[in-house]
């Protein structure tokens, strides 16, 4: 090699030394997008888009929503896989609906691998509602009909492999077999709006029918965590009527995998310092979402857990794609 080569490739690395951690110090230097995985309105979009507002005064740029719904919610990350790691381009990641869709075969990238986790910070409460001019008063009156009456009761939820999809299969399971008729939504937003309409004689999905069952229209029957909410006490638990089931829907913020290390700590510590904003807690409360805080690390590790036990039950019930 002659001289003049050896000191091309000399300089060409000390501008590499000196270039990588300055755009890390850097960053960001640009808007950053979160591409958000539900539709307009509901419960869930109008508290990513405040979140995003309050982790933008932290990073000192705009953190851009753009609404990809679709697929139950695995639309919005399957986009951001194929983006460039930069930390330019995050996600919102419900990891339960992801998680399903994968084990059922539905998801063209691997969410185990595909993904750089940067902070949980919420959980959805799930739920099954009716319309409050419905004949069940209670989930032991709908179960009993749904059972006695095959295919005569019609359902909607967020889409296949949804938590609130699986909850109602299970429940079915469990319940000895029950047979209704599930009718796939592209969101909370759309259920909804299916109930309203007596489109579907029920809905599972998130807390988006809470206005709803508190301006007397829909009735809620039970819900899939693990205790009462506070706001909707009136209704059990589905393991307090006898089944040994939850579905709990966490939500986290991610990117493709290779993000570096110093900028997913950058949007780790922004996205964290968010979690204290006011008119972020006060829409969390308004919605009957949980704060839920998890560093990179943690939710990585509780995303996977959970993705195994959510495998689990689909092999069970045999919703794997032929």
């Amino acid at each position: 090699m002659t001289k003049g080569c050896l000191e091309w490739f000399m300089a060409i690395g000390l501008v590499l030394i000196f270039c990588l951690p300055l755009s890390a110090t850097e960053f960001p230097a640009k808007p950053i997008t979160l591409i958000s995985p539900f539709t307009p309105g509901g419960a869930s979009d109008p508290t990513v888009r405040v979140y995003a507002n309050a982790a933008s005064k932290f990073l000192g740029k705009p953190v851009i929503v753009e609404n990809k719904p679709g697929g139950g919610t695995s639309v919005g990350p399957s986009l951001v896989v194929t983006r460039p790691p930069d930390g330019y381009t995050l996600g919102v990641y419900v990891n339960g609906s992801i998680a399903g869709s994968y084990h059922m075969g539905k998801l063209n990238f691997n969410p185990a691998s595909d993904l750089t986790h940067i902070i949980r910070f919420a959980g959805i409460v799930n739920g099954l509602v009716v319309r409050a001019d419905s004949p069940w008063k209670t989930i032991q009156e709908f179960i009993k009909y749904s059972k006695e009456n095959p295919m005569k009761v019609s359902y909607g939820s967020p889409g296949i492999g949804t938590p609130p999809h699986l909850a109602m299969e299970e429940l079915a399971y469990l319940a000895g077999g029950i047979q209704w008729i599930h009718i796939p939504q592209k969101g909370g937003n759309e259920c909804v709006t299916s109930l309203l309409g007596g489109h579907v004689d029920a809905i599972s999905v998130s807390s988006a029918w809470g206005p709803l069952v508190e301006s007397g229209k829909f009735r809620l029957l039970a819900t899939y965590v693990e205790q009462r909410p506070a706001r909707y006490s009136q209704a059990p638990t589905l393991k307090e009527v006898g089944y040994d089931m939850s579905y709990f829907s966490p939500i986290s913020i991610i990117g493709p995998k290779g993000i570096p290390e110093p900028i997913v700590k950058k949007l780790h510590e922004a996205f964290k310092g968010a979690l204290n904003d006011p008119e972020f807690l006060a829409i969390l409360k308004k919605f009957d979402m949980l704060l839920l805080y998890l560093n990179s690390e943690d939710s990585e590790k509780a995303d996977l857990q959970e993705s195994e036990k959510l495998g689990r039950i689909v092999r069970k019930l045999g919703l794997q794609m032929k």
